[in-house]
C-alpha cells in the first residue's frame, strides 16, 4: 500500500511588515482583505496543528496545492519555503503555486526558486509544468494554474501547451499501470466557481482527463472540502477539494482539514479510500472526520 495526503490554502499568518510601498499594486486589495476578513480566521497554530497531526502517519508523498502565502511578499514567500520544511524533506513533498503565490506578476517564478526541489519533479521537457513524482504505483502530476490577474481577480488559467504535455504524460503512465493523481489549484468543474474566480481552461482540462483518463483529481482554492467527479474514459474520475489548511474553528468558516489516501494495487484495478483529518466547527483538536471509498 502507498500513502498519500493532500492539504492546500495554507496562507501563512500573520502577514509580515507590509511597507506601503509593497502596496502599491494589486495588493492593496489583498491587504484590506487580509485585515478585514481573514486575519479573523486563518491563524498559524492552526495549520501547525494539523501538521503535527499529519507528520506522524509518515505518508509516502504529500501534495500541497498552493496558496502558501497571501500577498507574495518576499518574506512571505522566504517564511513558505521554511515551511515546507516542517512538513518533510523534499523528496516526500510536492507543491504547486496557487493564485496568491502567483499575486503579482513575477512572484510564481520566487515561489519556486525558493521552494526548491519541493516545486519540481520529472518533465517532459524544458517547462516546469506538468511534472510528475512517484511512489510506488502511485504517479503524482502537479499542474500549474497560477497566473498574475487584476483587482478583484482569482481566477487561473489552463493553457493548450500545458494540455498537451499532460495528456502525453497521463497515457503513458497509464501504459503504466499506474495510479495517476492530478494535482491543480484551481477546481476544474463547470460548476464549481464564478468566471472571475475560476479557470480559463477547465474545458480544455476536462476533456484531456476525458481522453486520457486518471483516476483521482486534488485541487484547493475553494477553501472547503468537496467530493465531485468529471467523465473519464470509462467512468467518472473523483475530484477532491480540501478546506484551507489555516482557517480556525469556530470562525464561521470551514475549519482547516487535509486528506489522507491508502491506495492499493489489485489484479484489477486499485483500490483507494480517503481519510479527512481536521478540525469539527466547534472544537481545539484534529479528528478523524471522514472515510470514503473512492476505488
Amino acid at each position: 500500500m502507498v500513502t498519500l495526503a493532500h492539504l492546500s490554502d495554507v496562507h501563512l499568518a500573520p502577514l509580515p511588515h507590509v511597507p506601503w510601498t509593497a502596496l502599491m499594486n494589486k495588493r492593496i486589495t489583498g491587504y484590506l482583505n487580509w485585515v478585514i476578513n481573514r486575519r479573523g480566521h486563518m491563524h498559524s497554530d492552526t495549520v501547525s496543528a494539523l501538521v503535527e497531526d499529519l507528520r506522524p502517519r509518515n505518508p509516502d508523498l504529500v501534495a500541497v496545492s498552493g496558496d502558501l502565502v497571501n500577498l507574495a511578499l518576499r518574506a512571505e514567500i522566504e517564511r513558505s519555503a521554511e515551511w515546507l520544511k516542517t512538513i518533510g524533506p523534499a523528496e516526500q513533498v510536492a507543491v504547486i503555486p496557487g493564485n496568491h503565490d502567483a499575486y503579482v506578476p513575477g512572484a510564481v517564478k520566487k515561489c519556486r526558486k525558493a521552494w526548491g526541489e519541493y516545486g519540481t519533479g520529472v518533465t517532459l521537457d524544458d517547462a516546469s509544468y506538468p511534472f510528475v513524482r512517484r511512489a510506488g504505483p502511485l504517479a503524482l502530476i502537479g499542474c500549474s494554474s497560477a497566473i498574475a490577474t487584476p483587482p478583484f481577480f482569482a481566477k487561473g488559467r489552463f493553457g493548450r501547451s500545458q494540455a498537451q504535455r499532460l495528456e502525453r504524460m497521463l497515457t503513458a503512465l497509464g501504459e503504466e499501470g499506474t495510479f495517476r493523481t492530478v494535482m491543480i489549484h484551481h477546481p476544474p468543474q463547470p460548476e464549481a466557481t464564478s468566471p472571475r474566480l475560476g479557470l480559463d481552461g477547465a474545458e480544455r482540462f476536462r476533456d484531456v482527463i476525458a481522453r486520457a483518463g486518471a483516476e483521482l483529481i486534488l485541487h484547493g482554492h475553494l477553501h472547503q472540502s468537496i467530493v465531485t467527479a468529471i467523465p473519464g474514459p470509462s467512468s467518472e474520475v473523483p475530484v477532491i477539494g480540501v478546506a484551507a489548511a489555516s482557517t480556525a474553528p469556530e470562525t464561521g468558516h470551514p475549519p482547516a482539514r487535509y486528506n489522507f489516501f491508502e491506495i492499493e494495487k489489485l489484479e484489477t484495478g486499485f483500490s483507494c479510500v480517503m481519510h479527512e483529518y481536521g478540525f469539527e466547527a466547534m472544537g481545539e483538536s484534529v479528528v478523524h472526520r471522514l472515510e470514503l471509498r473512492l476505488h
